[in-house]
């Protein structure tokens, strides 16, 4: 398990601030939806926790480590855009991310490939857009890092495409020893699996919450929550 603390975290993109002195400690394990309007600032907090962009001022930290360009070997980052080779097939895509990647498990990749029904001779170019979004995710899932960050994986995709993600994302992690992140504007389906929400508006989170004391609390739906926060 790995520690995962926001301290006096802000992010300006020139005068703009996109997120604003966040105090957060993450919980070590399961799966934490963060949540909100478009523009909150949702992406932009996966990528400062996965390194991929710096802060503007405070810190985040995994495991007592500020995060940067060496956070990849315990964050794993799925981004919202396209990141597949299209002149890669689906078995060269997941050799080319075992080369890559030193804790890549390319067997659990090709059980992941074999149960969303991915042929690995086909090419990423001719793959549907469901299809790219599944081999994305089992590429991503088989590194086997503390944290994996997922960026919009449900966006975009039909009902299928997303039941089959969230089986997927459900069924492989190790809801003991890793935590998922995973930003998504599809509440209503990604609510049944959730164990913690962060809610984010205006680049400040308005809830950091178990999902279960919140919606006991509240006697409503995460949605509903969502849409009172965020008026």
């Amino acid at each position: 398990m790995t520690e995962v603390n926001l301290h006096k975290l802000t992010k300006k993109y020139g005068r703009k601030e996109a997120l604003s002195q966040l105090e957060i400690q993450l919980p070590k394990a399961g799966i934490t939806g963060i949540i909100g309007p478009n523009g909150s600032g949702k992406s932009t907090l996966l990528k400062l926790i996965c390194g991929l962009i710096r802060p503007s001022s405070g810190s985040v930290e995994l495991n007592g480590e500020q995060a940067g360009r060496k956070s990849g070997a315990v964050a794993a980052y799925l981004s919202e855009e396209d990141s597949l080779y299209d002149y890669m097939t689906i078995k060269g895509t997941v050799s080319f991310a075992a080369g890559v990647y030193p804790d890549f498990d390319q067997e659990l990749a090709m059980t992941l490939l074999k149960e969303m029904k991915l042929h690995e001779s086909e090419k990423v170019k001719e793959l549907s857009r469901g299809n790219k979004a599944r081999l994305k995710l089992a590429v991503t899932m088989a590194r086997k890092t503390p944290v994996l960050c997922l960026d919009e994986p449900l966006s975009g995709m039909d009902p299928l495409v997303r039941e089959d993600i969230l089986r997927l994302i459900v069924t492989h992690l190790d809801v003991d020893r890793q935590l998922c992140l995973i930003t998504s504007h599809e509440v209503k389906e990604l609510e049944p699996f959730l164990d913690h929400v962060l809610i984010v508006h205006e680049g400040r989170v308005v809830v950091d919450r178990n999902v279960e004391d919140l919606k006991e609390e509240n006697r409503k739906s995460l949605i509903d929550v969502l849409r009172e926060v965020t008026v």
